[in-house]
């Protein structure tokens, strides 16, 4: 049995040995002395000159890029997680989700809860990207044909402009006089200034009544209107920079193509074109970028029906709904963590899935140029 007095002993005991072993510890403390102020001072001075030095700052700055990216995709993730864990649970969760509608609220929240902890995630991001209904008021919540609506927007605004923005571009570096290309650039490049809204309004009350007399349909607001509007909104960037990338060819390779018997246009196709191409690629990659983050213009002009077309040509006379749109439509009237507002957070994930899968094929199929045409490693 501890008594007081044996609890005494034992409290002084420890406290003899902790006495004993800081002595004997004490003359190795003092044989290290504190560093002085001046070398405190030093130490400081060395952190902040390599800080703000080149190769710091400059690292800082590529940090901060990367840090920023990974807080964005988290919030996104968290906010959106609900949605994917609600459509996993027992592989059924879309069918399951319109059934709590009718459910007690008291049952409801247990039964949330339930589905929210034991939702199968890869299980429910593949039914949320494979559903093939959009219907909030419903509770289902497939993003597939928003999707589609995107590609196929997208997809055909890269046809029109891709082709339309590499010629442009080959013109002015090579066959237009200075003076006019002095004229014609800026203007070209002022397009990327003006406000997508603008494009909105102008496609809404231009380009969609000419489609509906041109087809004969009933309405121009169809994916060949968004398509046309995005195409000459990242016409500019093709342009400018596939410009500017190949004028600053070394005049040499034109020089020795031309001496060898080469024509002008093989000189620009074999010789200029090949060298380019880096810089190429790259305002393609910017233009992907800027088409798939588009929402005014492509909200106001391309009807916003939520469907999956026909697979043929009459997908692009057909009124679809695009992601961005979705989003920016939507965010507006849906209530603060409800399943509709996280099925928004988990159409931005997949949003950003998009983008950076065709960022990584484009940076892969560079490489393969810069490889077979014996460009820059």
């Amino acid at each position: 049995m501890v008594t007081p007095k044996t609890l005494l002993e034992t409290i002084l005991d420890v406290m003899k040995r902790l006495w004993k072993g800081f002595k004997n510890l004490w003359p190795e403390v003092l044989s290290h002395p504190a560093p002085s102020l001046n070398a405190l001072e030093l130490r400081g001075s060395e952190y902040f000159r390599r800080f703000f030095s080149p190769e710091g700052f400059t690292g800082v700055c590529a940090l901060s890029s990367f840090v920023i990216t990974m807080l964005i995709l988290f919030f996104l993730i968290q906010q959106g997680l609900p949605i994917i864990q609600e459509m996993g649970y027992w592989q059924y969760g879309q069918y399951i989700i319109p059934l709590l509608k009718d459910i007690g609220l008291a049952e409801y929240m247990w039964l949330h809860a339930l589905i929210q902890t034991n939702g199968n995630i890869i299980i429910g991001f593949i039914n949320f990207i494979t559903g093939s209904t959009w219907d909030p008021s419903g509770f289902n919540f497939g993003i597939l044909p928003l999707i589609v609506g995107t590609l196929i927007v997208v997809g055909g605004a890269l046809l029109i402009a891709i082709p339309v923005g590499i010629l442009s571009s080959i013109h002015l570096a090579e066959y237009c006089p200075q003076r006019i290309k002095n004229i014609v650039k800026p203007i070209i490049e002022l397009l990327a200034g003006v406000p997508s809204v603008v494009f909105g309004f102008v496609g809404l009350a231009v380009l969609a009544p000419q489609i509906a007399n041109i087809f004969s349909l009933r309405s121009g607001q169809t994916a060949l209107a968004g398509a046309i509007i995005l195409s000459i909104m990242i016409l500019p960037t093709i342009v400018s920079i596939s410009e500017d990338t190949i004028s600053a060819v070394p005049k040499s390779y034109k020089e020795a193509s031309l001496a060898l018997g080469a024509t002008h246009f093989q000189t620009v196709r074999k010789v200029l074109l090949p060298a380019a191409i880096s810089g190429i690629t790259a305002s393609i990659i910017l233009a992907i970028g800027r088409a798939l983050g588009e929402t005014m213009a492509v909200l106001m002009v391309c009807g916003g029906v939520a469907t999956i077309p026909p697979f043929s040509f009459e997908m692009f006379f057909t009124a679809v709904k695009p992601m961005t749109a979705a989003i920016a439509a939507e965010m507006g009237e849906t209530e603060v963590g409800s399943l509709h507002y996280s099925a928004l957070f988990g159409v931005a994930i997949v949003l950003f899935l998009i983008t950076y899968l065709a960022n990584f094929i484009a940076d892969i199929i560079n490489t393969r140029f810069k490889k077979k045409f014996g460009g820059p490693k």
